[in-house]
């Protein structure tokens, strides 16, 4: 592939439901993001004070209530190293305390045995912190962690913890030890964290404000654990537009438009606050037509997230997503650039992963993926699409493995599933059946337009009307010697003005009645 510049804008538009966020590259529709402005939903990232409900020891783990209709599910492994610390700062905790005081000094104890058996740590009624790391996906529940952590731009937080460990990305030892005296040197007691590739390079002040503005989140929770002990949401992460620039947010980035002044203001004050010389992208939107329609976004969901992917060429691709795996299949369609069936097909299997990697990304489609390629007799051709599949999706945050074709021609992909897949409705109702599949027999449809007639001039005294209707109906409707046709004998019966104008965007039978303003009437 040739060595370009990519591109990326990122697109927010805010309704009163929902924020959605489009990430494009070179204008190409990337990932689409959606978050709810309905209450707090249950999302990777955001901790709660969750209730143990009911203990699983066959399995080692536990049920627990977080407010969600499904209980969510924690096991002994993810209770983390210092759970102890944690669980002796929530039942110490208590509003006429002094909770800084009370944290530095919580030992942080012996870290926790591979082997050892939930049932010692947690008991059904007992109280404790715990962060969504699966999201509720079908029949389950949240999957939980107790360990919690809070992840910046260029540090993630890990509070009851000892340890400042640094990226393997950072191959500079000077470096990896700048960063770790720096960090160390900046967190309070009781404060361990993780150094992101994302800081190398970055001066003291940007460090230390964002280890300082991580610490008053984590601490600003604690008023919560120390006067209720109730179920409640504690925090969550930062909002899906500044968690999108946290994980993406690079040189490569050359716009973001925002439709609303609040979280305008929000993403500029995020980006000063981890890049500062990038706040200049950040734009508010103000144009008159929706946002999503500006950059043709809203065109591109509609084409994208069908059953049926079409691709350039006359190729397509059909996805299916099932409770147990996702299936795609790859099909040429009548395209046959060259007489070369082998050539042909190595061509149409490389469009079609290029579509595949971003689909993935797209839907956020995760679990076992199976892709049905169009067989190729060589095996040269199977690994090249292998290794082409590979570097597609190197790209894609969410981890992920590509196995090689089988000799079936089939490729196994799993990608990580934390959230459910995004799935958007792209069919739109039949105009003449309602989804009913059925329709009004064409014996009476003279009938029922006069009816409608006979309402709109009788009824509501209206003298000038228009209809509209397809040319099939318009011509069955006006057939006839002069003054024979069923339009003229309704206009001398009903003494009105109606002028028949024939549209193909009508189907066959498909009319509709406008006012003299050119308004269609229900």
């Amino acid at each position: 592939m040739d060595e370009q510049k990519v591109e990326k804008d990122l697109i927010v538009e805010e309704s009163p439901a929902e924020v959605r966020i489009a990430l494009t590259e070179n204008h190409r529709l990337m990932e689409l993001n959606r978050e709810s402005n309905q209450g707090h939903s249950f999302s990777v990232g955001s901790v709660f004070l969750g209730r143990v409900k009911k203990l699983l020891p066959s399995l080692n783990a536990a049920f627990v209530d977080i407010g969600d209709s499904k209980e969510a599910f924690i096991h002994y492994l993810d209770l983390g190293f210092h759970f102890t610390a944690f669980d002796s700062f929530i039942k110490a905790s208590n509003p006429n305390r002094d909770l800084r005081d009370l944290y530095a000094s919580t030992k942080l104890g012996a870290i926790l045995e591979k082997e050892g058996r939930i049932e010692k740590y947690l008991q059904p009624g007992q109280m404790i912190a715990v962060q969504i790391t699966k999201e509720p996906i079908s029949t389950k529940g949240s999957r939980l962690t107790a360990e919690i952590s809070l992840a910046g731009r260029n540090i993630v937080l890990m509070p009851f913890a000892d340890k400042v460990n640094v990226s393997q990305k950072i191959s500079s030892k000077e470096e990896k030890r700048r960063l770790e005296t720096l960090v160390r040197s900046i967190l309070p007691k009781n404060y361990g964290a993780i150094i992101r590739t994302a800081a190398e390079g970055k001066n003291a002040s940007v460090l230390v404000a964002e280890a300082q503005s991580l610490i008053d989140k984590w601490e600003s929770s604690w008023s919560k654990i120390a006067s209720s002990k109730g179920v409640q949401l504690l925090f969550t992460e930062y909002s899906k537009t500044t968690t999108i620039l946290r994980d993406l947010l690079n040189e490569s980035f050359s716009n973001i438009y925002v439709n609303d002044e609040k979280i305008y203001e929000e993403t500029r004050k995020y980006i000063s606050l981890i890049s500062p010389e990038q706040e200049k992208i950040v734009k508010l939107y103000d144009g008159k037509e929706p946002i999503f329609d500006h950059f043709e976004i809203t065109r591109q969901i509609k084409s994208s997230f069908g059953k049926v992917v079409p691709m350039r060429q006359g190729a397509y691709l059909v996805i299916e997503t099932t409770e147990a795996l996702n299936v795609i299949d790859v099909n040429s369609g009548i395209r046959a650039k060259t007489s070369d069936q082998e050539a042909n097909t190595f061509e149409v299997n490389k469009l079609a992963a290029e579509e595949i990697a971003r689909q993935l990304r797209l839907r956020d489609m995760g679990g076992i993926i199976i892709v049905d390629f169009i067989d190729m007799e060589t095996q040269e051709h199977r690994n090249e699409l292998h290794k082409y599949m590979s570097e597609l999706m190197a790209d894609d945050r969410a981890k992920h493995n590509v196995l090689p074709l089988t000799k079936f021609g089939l490729m196994q992909i799993t990608r990580q599933r934390i959230r459910p897949v995004t799935e958007i409705n792209v069919m739109e109702k039949c105009p003449l059946c309602h989804g009913t599949g059925k329709i009004e027999s064409t014996v009476i449809i003279d009938e029922q337009v006069e009816r409608r007639l006979a309402y709109y001039a009788k009824d509501k005294g209206m003298n000038e009307l228009t209809l509209r209707l397809s040319p099939i109906l318009g011509a069955y409707l006006t057939r006839g010697s002069f003054g024979s046709s069923y339009v003229s004998k309704w206009k001398r019966k009903y003494r009105c003005k109606l002028k028949v104008v024939e549209s193909t965007s009508n189907s066959i039978l498909q009319y509709e009645f406008l006012n003299e303003k050119g308004e269609v009437l229900d």
